[in-house]
């Protein structure tokens, strides 16, 4: 791959708040990647297709958040398989071939969970059933899991996460989040938006038997209800940086074709998160 000067970014609707250009800029500085660039950049399900036209060969790839993972997917020369059976992806990389979308969010949920030590079945909740809910059954299916309660805000619309969970082969109930209770001893994985699944945090304490353990995806703000509720609780909590940072580095070693410099990117994006909740503060 070459070290001259190539561009990258990250999309979505809202994208101000994104940490992926401190991670991926730190990623290239520490490659020595002079004249690379990371931006974000506004840009909803409307724009999308425009956008991508006008891209030429000096890009090298692009991040994607809400709501383009799947909006992405006819816009595509070429999907990996895994691309397709969770029905989302939240990388495009431009090639020869075109461009390939990737999903780095179930290898990033993988290696968070991993690095967490929770690497035995248990029983597993996930709450949400949008695109990163996808990822997350599909981390859960490449770790060893057959089957999930999955609880949606409205279950009427989860019909994709049904189609995936069938396409990955796990067995799924999905139920109203409103009814779904935490896990006894198993884990709870939050894949809602920041600020949704903050009324959950209450059924942490008076659960008889706690979660194994919460993985709740915003990182910022940080922490969440829910994140404060079970580290009250002594339950272990995996934050969204984890995720944020394994799925970051994944992009940046296919885009790039170099390894990833983890610490580099870690430190650059605790930096920058430190300095958003000065800033918050006032100091």
């Amino acid at each position: 791959m070459t070290r001259q000067g190539r561009r990258a970014a990250v999309l979505g609707s809202p994208i101000a708040h994104s940490l992926s250009p401190a991670l991926h800029r730190a990623a290239y500085a520490a490659l020595g990647l002079t004249g690379w660039t990371y931006q974000a950049i506004e840009c909803d399900e409307a724009g999308l297709a425009v956008l991508l036209d006008g891209m030429g060969p000096e890009w090298a790839g692009l991040s994607l958040t809400m709501p383009l993972k799947r909006a992405v997917l006819p816009l595509l020369d070429r999907t990996t398989p895994l691309v397709r059976q969770v029905g989302g992806a939240n990388t495009v990389v431009f090639g020869e071939a075109g461009r390939t979308g990737y999903n780095t969010d179930v290898p990033g949920m993988i290696d968070a969970l991993t690095a967490a030590g929770l690497t035995a079945v248990v029983p597993a909740v996930i709450l949400g059933s949008g695109a990163t809910a996808c990822a997350a059954l599909a981390a859960l299916r490449g770790m060893g899991w057959h089957e999930a309660a999955v609880a949606a805000r409205d279950p009427g619309r989860g019909g994709d996460l049904l189609a995936a969970a069938g396409r990955l082969g796990m067995a799924v109930r999905l139920s109203a989040l409103a009814r779904q209770s935490p896990p006894p001893g198993g884990l709870l994985i939050s894949a809602l938006p920041p600020g949704a699944a903050d009324f959950y945090a209450e059924r942490i304490p008076g659960a008889g038997r706690p979660p194994r353990a919460v993985f709740d995806v915003v990182y910022d703000p940080w922490p969440t209800p829910l994140a404060r509720a079970a580290a009250a609780a002594g339950i272990p909590v995996i934050g969204g940086f984890e995720l944020l940072l394994h799925q970051a580095a994944r992009q940046v070693e296919l885009m790039t074709g170099l390894a990833a410099p983890l610490p580099a990117m870690r430190l650059a994006g605790l930096a920058e998160l430190r300095s958003r909740r000065r800033a918050a503060a006032g100091g």
